[in-house]
């Protein structure tokens, strides 16, 4: 697989409601983080390996994992080689629009299954990044509907309820409504806590059951997506960070490559790029 880490992620105009990534990571590792929509993951090289709430799972060449929204994940190499893969992003209302006009799915667009070895999914994913690379609007938008098609059939299912109706989840949504509405300056633990009327050890295992992480790993994640969307629309990294919360921009840049994968320079000029073709 060679020696270099390498990776694009980017936005094809003709695919709205879709980002792509395309990247051979060795020593990168993502850490804990969600995504608003749906991680569609082709593994071409290596082994990737995915800690998922059900536990960790290794994926090779011809495996595809599917990850549902704000479910929170880590992904790293797992083997010293490191891994390669084609990513599809999906915004949650499109494969939602896919599945309602799928026979044979029932229910909101879901995947019961996160990882399944599936090359003909695999060559599908592989066939819309190619399509989108060549600037095949046609055969980019055939194939992705084809990939979301056969991944539904195959494996989705209906959205499982999850019941929010606790003492624990009431706490936990205000505390995310909290941190999302001082993002820049938030408070401590200890503060949240006593605003909230409870013990900073309790408010901490209620965020971690209704959102799969502490809420101080939670408000990086939500600041690196809160800066995606400045970034995308063209605000400059150093103003970007000081909106979202972090000291600086080296500060945002150190985040956002973990979490995203490519630095947030790069990530604004692909947008950029995008926009001037639309």
């Amino acid at each position: 697989m060679g020696e270099r880490e390498q990776a694009r992620h980017w936005r094809y105009a003709e695919l709205p409601g879709v980002d792509l990534l395309r990247a051979r990571y060795i020593r990168h590792a993502f850490p804990q983080h969600t995504h608003d929509g749906f991680v569609l993951g082709a593994i071409t090289g290596g082994i990737e390996e995915v800690r998922l709430p059900g536990g960790l799972v290794r994926v090779g060449p011809g495996g595809v994992v599917m990850i549902n929204p704000d479910v929170a994940h880590t992904a790293r190499a797992g083997t010293p080689e490191g891994w390669a893969y084609h990513v599809l992003y999906a915004d949650a209302a499109m494969v939602a629009d896919i599945a309602a006009e799928t026979p044979g799915t029932r229910g909101a667009a879901w995947f019961r299954e996160s990882v399944v070895d599936d090359r003909e999914a695999a060559r599908l994913i592989l066939a819309v990044h190619r399509a989108a690379e060549r600037g095949n609007a046609l055969a980019a938008d055939t194939m992705l509907r084809a990939t979301v098609t056969r991944l539904l059939r195959g494996y989705g299912g209906a959205h499982p309820r999850r019941t929010e109706h606790g003492a624990g989840a009431r706490t936990a949504a205000r505390a995310r409504e909290v941190l999302e509405s001082r993002m820049a300056a938030p408070p401590t633990l200890t503060s949240l806590a006593a605003e909230l009327g409870t013990s900073p050890f309790a408010l901490l295992r209620a965020f971690r059951a209704a959102y799969g992480m502490p809420p101080h790993a939670w408000l990086t994640d939500a600041r690196v997506r809160c800066a995606r969307t400045l970034l995308e629309d063209g605000t400059p990294p150093a103003e970007t960070a000081a909106l979202v919360g972090f000291t600086d921009q080296p500060h945002l840049g150190r985040h956002f490559t973990r979490i995203v994968g490519v630095p947030p320079g790069a990530y604004r000029r692909e947008r950029s790029t995008a926009r001037g073709r639309t």
